[in-house]
């Protein structure tokens, strides 16, 4: 007797129905009208030959073996969007859909330049962008939400492979008037007794900030931590006390004129600088790994000239 065979729409309908817990917003989920996916659910039940879904006035629940088809008809679709996704990289590369996750401390700095660039060079992709925190965004990756990462590295992540894009220098921002306002080659040691401000858990920068602070010897000003790179800017103008900044970002929360006028200055440190590697990092057993490798070489292009572009593309 052969056994029953699923279709990938019932499956994919029983997944939309688990995921929203309600068969209307399942139907607009999958663009779809909500009798059309009522009878895919309907037949699956009728091919498995078992309830699958509770249905009452409130909700929709799933019975104990319709969440275990759930899950394995989850592997199911990744598999399956893993075939399409190879049959397009055959057609060109960069196409289709790609989730773009980026980290807020690069987001808004290098996105205005490189998704209009991403936009006339890769005409075939549609990226859509999602902007979180490292390690909301690593567990998006592993999920399947996001397809690729833009982040500082290093991730030392199993299963999750990193190219090196850039790296880029920190720079000092102090009230104007601080006495290392404005100051070239200072040295790291400078920071020793200074009040930095720095961001809220969670953002890398935080972490890779505390690292130059604790090797000079710097206090951080816990009681004012926040949750933007802006604010705390904003909080340095306020003479609250002084911050580091990725190069990159002090064009738009400083300035072009480096501050003036603000209450601002901005000085830079004695080489060897601190700085932050920025990297892609993506699944090892994504079918685009190539894809990710061009993507980093167009990342580069869009670099501002505060980047330092050292880093070789990866093979």
């Amino acid at each position: 007797m052969a056994k029953p065979r699923p279709t990938l729409a019932q499956l994919r309908a029983l997944v939309a129905v688990a995921e929203h817990r309600h068969f209307g917003r399942a139907a607009v989920a999958l663009h779809v009208s909500q009798p059309t996916l009522s009878s895919a659910v309907a037949a699956l039940e009728r091919t498995m030959g078992i309830q699958l879904v509770e249905r009452t006035t409130r909700s929709v629940l799933l019975t104990p073996v319709g969440d275990e088809v759930v899950r394995r008809a989850g592997d199911v679709l990744t598999a399956v969007d893993d075939i399409v996704t190879v049959a397009l990289r055959a057609q060109a590369p960069l196409t289709g859909d790609i989730t773009l996750g980026v980290i807020p401390t690069v987001a808004p700095y290098l996105l205005p330049r490189l998704m209009p660039m991403l936009r006339d060079i890769r005409p075939e992709a549609r990226f859509a962008l999602r902007e979180e925190q490292t390690t909301p965004l690593l567990a998006s990756l592993r999920a399947g939400a996001t397809d690729v990462a833009l982040l500082a590295l290093p991730i030392e992540e199993r299963g999750i492979a990193e190219i090196p894009v850039y790296d880029e220098d920190f720079v000092l921002v102090t009230p104007d008037g601080h006495p290392l306002a404005g100051g070239a080659a200072v040295p790291v040691a400078a920071l020793g007794g200074q009040d930095l401000l720095l961001l809220e858990d969670g953002h890398c920068f935080r972490a890779q900030a505390l690292e130059v602070c604790h090797e000079a010897g710097a206090r951080e000003r816990s009681s004012l931590r926040a949750a933007s790179l802006s604010t705390v800017v904003q909080m340095v103008a306020g003479s609250l006390g002084v911050t580091l900044l990725p190069a990159s970002a002090v064009a738009v929360e400083v300035g072009e004129g480096r501050g003036r006028g603000r209450g601002l200055a901005v000085a830079t440190f004695r080489t060897p600088a601190p700085r932050r590697r920025i990297g892609l990092a993506y699944r090892e057993t994504s079918a685009r790994a190539r894809d990710w490798s061009l993507l980093a070489a167009d990342i580069r292009g869009a670099l501002p000239g505060t980047a330092l572009p050292l880093v070789p593309v990866a093979a």
